[in-house]
């Protein structure tokens, strides 16, 4: 069994991830080229690309159904891990994210995601049935999600707590749910819609005002968007070059080598390179929407669902603010932003769709 799997390992998927790891990799080194001190962004992004291939590798090798088995504890854990990074966590960029492990700095906030997927996919395993589910059926899966949420929102971390809402939604859609308690949701969220505008904090307004006119304040809350917006034109059709984005190397834009990554590959490679980057990660998207539909049992289903809304959410949602389409949330591009947290979840999350997607062939009761 164990070298039937490997046998069934879909090497053009890995590769693929590993080649949007890797332009990540040069796209960092090119945004970063100005400074990075004795040990250059570049050069952590790529050992922690090694770290996440590794774990990714070693959670391919586990049966992904002892994530079922699991689920509970690994959610406690991380839960737990959240807690304490209110109570003693690291600060960066004005928010207490982060726990310190001497030289490194881990983001529980990322492995949260997965623990999430573990338990919402556990929970439509062991209630399957043929009609859409009413809204009581999911408020349980519901209160998993806003449990960490409302601790990310006091950290704060607006984008992840979305993220993870996204996530949810997007599990209960795949599940099926009815029209009419899809309606009270709907509904709901907008009613709730005000309370959760009051309880933002001042420049998470400001950044959704300038969203909608960011040249309003064009040296505060509208610069990240503004910026962002210039560089990703100026590039046009091929780019200027590597290493030759102005935006760049002036230092004009923000954020660059993390939640603004992108625009740096429309500065220097243009409509072209985007669009590549682009066509990548949506080939990885489609595939793991098919190993969704094609998965054995429903928690490799939703688990894989999952995961892959997971990817697809911090596309769209990183690209959008980029393009200036949507607010400034602070999330990163999977596989493509610095960041060690962000890069070996993502990692483990395609780990696991390998493994549902290899056991398909292999499964046994």
């Amino acid at each position: 069994m164990g070298r039937g799997v490997w046998r069934s390992l879909n090497y053009g998927i890995l590769i693929l991830v590993l080649a949007l790891a890797l332009l990540g990799v040069v796209n960092i080194y090119s945004a970063t080229t100005a400074g990075g001190g004795s040990f250059p962004f570049w050069q952590r992004q790529l050992f922690w690309v090694a770290v996440g291939l590794f774990l990714g590798l070693l959670a391919f090798s586990i049966d992904y159904r002892y994530y079922e088995v699991f689920a509970y504890p690994i959610y406690g854990t991380f839960f737990l891990a959240l807690l304490f990074v209110l109570l003693k966590g690291t600060f960066g960029g004005g928010a207490k994210r982060w726990i310190s492990l001497g030289y490194f700095h881990f983001q529980p906030s990322e492995v949260m995601k997965l623990a999430l997927i573990f338990v919402i996919a556990r929970y439509f395993q062991r209630r399957a049935h043929n009609r859409g589910y009413r809204i009581r059926e999911i408020l349980y899966p519901l209160l998993l999600t806003l449990l960490p949420a409302a601790l990310l929102v006091k950290q704060p971390d607006l984008g992840t707590a979305f993220l993870m809402f996204l996530i949810f939604l997007s599990m209960v859609m795949f599940a099926g749910i009815e029209k009419r308690s899809l309606l009270i949701l709907f509904f709901s969220f907008l009613m709730a819609f005000p309370g959760i505008w009051m309880g933002l904090k001042d420049y998470q307004r400001k950044r959704i005002l300038a969203f909608l006119d960011p040249y309003h304040d064009p040296l505060g809350s509208g610069y990240h968007l503004i910026q962002s917006k210039i560089a990703v034109g100026s590039g046009e059709l091929w780019g200027k070059g590597f290493l030759k984005g102005t935006q760049c190397k002036l230092q004009f834009l923000p954020q660059r080598h993390t939640d603004f990554a992108f625009a740096v590959v429309g500065e220097e490679w243009g409509f072209v390179g985007c669009t590549l980057i682009l066509v990548l990660y949506l080939i990885l998207i489609l595939w793991g929407l098919h190993t969704a539909t094609k998965a054995k049992d429903r928690f490799g289903s939703f688990t894989a669902l999952g995961i892959t809304a997971m990817i697809f959410w911090h596309v769209i949602i990183n690209v959008g603010m980029v393009l200036g389409m949507l607010p400034v949330v602070g999330l990163p591009l999977s596989f493509f932003s610095y960041g060690g947290s962000s890069i070996i979840t993502h990692f483990i999350g395609i780990g696991i769709l390998l493994n549902i997607r290899a056991r398909r062939y292999l499964f046994t009761p």
